[in-house]
């Protein structure tokens, strides 16, 4: 490890949107912090534990309790910089949320913020062939909220821009059968129909 002799952080590439600086932590939640000229081993993710702190390494815990992301992350660097050489480093928020419906992996995922909306989509797996694009919505504190999807993938939006937070759910919903689907599917079915009136007759 360096020793104690420089104070200064050259802090580089950190990559947030303004309302991650304003959003408090909640258990479940954690930083993501990536060093890019120290040996050591301390590059990772790091969550917040039900007492409202974050292990981390060499540092022990910081607590999260009624505190932004601004402060965590100012703390962070700061208490990093007092242990290393003018460390390169960035500190990401991650807040955990919700992908459900019509996508191949529903479940709880982390993301940054600067994630297109696409980018979530992936992350669970990707659409299925019956997933409705442009009808995706989002619910935050039990408020569901249309998401304008199309123009979102058109332009390349990132979920920030629809001012996600930690805990939110994102619903892919299932299309309706197209007129021509549904005239195959009821085609198919009046055959088997026939079919099977015609077995019984013949008994």
């Amino acid at each position: 490890m360096g020793k104690k002799i420089y104070f200064a952080v050259v802090f580089i590439f950190f990559i947030s949107f303004r309302s991650s600086y304003s959003q408090q932590f909640t258990p479940g939640d954690g930083v993501r912090i990536t060093f890019y000229n120290i040996s050591d081993q301390i590059s990772g993710d790091y969550f917040v534990q039900t007492d409202g702190n974050i292990q981390l390494p060499y540092l022990g815990l910081i607590n999260t309790v009624d505190r932004n992301f601004e402060s965590i992350r100012t703390e962070i660097i700061s208490k990093y910089g007092t242990l290393y050489k003018n460390p390169e480093i960035t500190v990401q928020p991650l807040y955990k949320i919700r992908i459900l419906g019509e996508i191949r992996k529903p479940g709880i995922y982390y993301v940054t913020g600067v994630e297109k909306l696409s980018d979530v989509i992936a992350l669970a797996g990707g659409e299925t062939e019956n997933a409705n694009l442009n009808k995706i919505y989002f619910i935050q504190n039990d408020t569901k909220m249309n998401i304008n999807a199309k123009e979102m993938f058109e332009k390349g939006r990132k979920i920030s821009d629809i001012g996600l937070k930690s805990g939110d759910q994102i619903y892919v919903p299932r299309k309706w059968l197209s007129l021509r689907k549904a005239s195959v599917i009821l085609t198919a079915v009046a055959v088997s129909a026939t079919i099977i009136s015609l077995v019984i007759r013949t008994r």
